[in-house]
This record gives C-alpha cells, structure tokens and sequence, in this order.
C-alpha cells in the first residue's frame, strides 16, 4: 500500500486547518466566546494527535472543562474514548471536574469496533454521574437498536450521518438511516435530541418529527462548514443552534480520494486552501499536478465558481 507523498500530506493538513479553531486550547477560548457573542451555544473538543499518551488527552479534556466553566458560556464538552483508552480511572478524573460545575460530557461517535466498549464505559459513569451524552451514526443500521440503549441510560443523543463504514456491511443509505434513527428516539421518548447536519431538507424533516413528538432538541453545526441556511432553520423552529468547535489535530469531512470522480472535490479542497492557509497559491499551482489533465482543465475554466461542500 503506497503511502502519502509529504506534499499532499502539508496541504491536507492546510486544508483541514479549516475545520478547528486552531491547534491550542486557547483557540478554542476565542472560537467559543465569538459563537457567544454571537448567542450562539457551542460545544468543545480537543481532537488528539495519533501520539498523545490517554493521560494526557484526559488532562486535556479536564482543561477544557475549566474553560468551559470560566467562559460562563453554554458550552458542553466533547470526549472521544478511543483517545484516553477506555479507561474508567481517567474518566473518573473527567467526571469529578464535570462535577464541579454540574457540566455535559457527551462521547463522540468513532469507529464501529468502539461502540459496545464506550456503551459498557458510559454504563459504568452512569452510577456517578447522569450528564452524559453518546453519539449514533445514521449510516449504520445497528444504530436504530442503539438508540434503545441510549434512552434506556437515560442518554442525550446526538445523531451524525457517519464517518466511517459499518462491520460486516453494517451500512444503510445515510439520509434514510438517520430519519429512521431520529425517529426512533422521539418515538421511545429520548431525554434529548441533537440534529447534527448541515443537510437543511433532513434537518427539517428531524426538526418536525421530534417537535411533533414533544422532544427536546436542538442544531448542532461542525465549525468551519456553511451555517447561515442552519441558523435560519434554527430561528424558524425556534431551536438552539450550536456550534462544534474542536481545536488540536486537523481532518477534512470529505475524501480526496473520490476527488478523481468528483472533480468538485478539487474545488471543495482548494476553498478550504485559501482558508487554511496563507501560501494558498503555491500549494494550488503544485497540487493542481498531481490531478487528471481533465479536473485541471475543470478548475482552470472557472476558478472562482468554487461550488458548496458536501453536507
């Protein structure tokens, strides 16, 4: 399997530069206190480098919590426990700094294998501590039998549509499978529900079903991503918008490697180029070589006309 050219490699890490706050906590400080002034809530994580030893991801998360509580702002905390390792005794050390100001901890969704693992984690917490939240994917079917689990502990509940594919060909069309996983809350009365999307027509859809039900939900945005259409569906529903605002190791929400069938991922991958880097033009005109004859000829006909992002 070939490897990353080092190339490519600086300009992803541009391009993703886009999608956090930067790569120290106090970037993370002036993203948030902008969304307030803004009145809009948010939500902070600190996105791990593949090297980060679980202590110190855990003292991360811990710092985090004492920005949260010194902002005063409605801000909630994201963890992820692949990155502290599963383990009970670091989140116990979270739990306790939580405590303090009676703060959220809500576990982002990561791969499939990690799911049962961070349940029995969460099943565990649960006996101290009742502010705790999970992720559902909608692109995995086991997630509709998930969302059983999640209210039966008393979770609030995010649903994303999926980064990564399911097991065994766990996977459902994403759009389908998140209706039915929003439905399946609001119909066993969950405790909270986050519409998590950037997908305005699905988002309503979401909005409808858990109002109707008499569900408490609210817009949860990725910082970096478009939002005005979100906000306006937010104020139309009379919902709190949130922001996810992350700050330390960089990705990007979409594949370069479908860039060669979708040539507007060249184009999605050269916006956030301009935005995540100063030395925009020399990395395009060098990049630009590594791409078929025909979506260079796409780009080079129209370089301005840089077409929305995928949601």
């Amino acid at each position: 399997m070939g490897t990353t050219p080092p190339l490519l490699q600086t300009l992803i890490g541009r391009a993703a530069s886009a999608y956090t706050a930067g790569p120290a906590e106090e970037h993370a400080r002036t993203a948030c206190e902008h969304a307030a002034r803004k009145q809009l809530a948010s939500v902070v994580c600190y996105w791990n480098r593949s090297d980060d030893s679980p202590a110190f991801v855990a003292q991360s998360y811990v710092r985090l919590l004492q920005m949260i509580a010194d902002l005063g702002t409605d801000s909630y905390l994201s963890v992820k426990a692949p990155a502290f390792g599963f383990d009970a005794a670091l989140l116990k050390t979270i739990i306790e700094k939580a405590q303090v100001g009676k703060r959220f901890i809500h576990f982002d969704a990561m791969g499939p294998d990690t799911v049962d693992r961070t349940f029995r984690l969460i099943e565990q917490a649960r006996h101290s501590y009742a502010n705790i939240g999970y992720t559902l994917p909608g692109r995995w079917r086991r997630s509709v039998q998930d969302a059983d689990r999640a209210v039966e502990l008393g979770l609030r509940v995010r649903v994303v549509k999926g980064e990564w594919s399911g097991l065994t060909g766990d996977d459902t069309d994403m759009r389908d499978g998140y209706m039915q996983v929003v439905e399946k809350l609001a119909s066993r009365r969950a405790r909270h529900v986050a519409v998590a999307t950037h997908d305005v027509d699905l988002a309503s859809n979401c909005l409808d079903c858990l109002k109707s039900a008499g569900i408490s939900c609210d817009i949860e945005l990725l910082y970096g991503l478009p939002k005005r259409a979100m906000l306006d569906l937010a104020r139309r529903y009379g919902v709190r918008a949130r922001i996810y605002i992350p700050y330390g190791e960089a990705w990007l929400p979409y594949r370069l490697k479908d860039t060669f069938r979708n040539p507007r991922i060249f184009c999605w991958f050269a916006r956030d180029l301009v935005r995540g880097s100063s030395n925009f033009v020399g990395c395009l005109k060098t990049y630009q070589r590594l791409l078929p004859t025909k979506v260079r000829e796409n780009y080079e006909q129209s370089p301005s006309r840089l077409p929305s992002r995928p949601h």
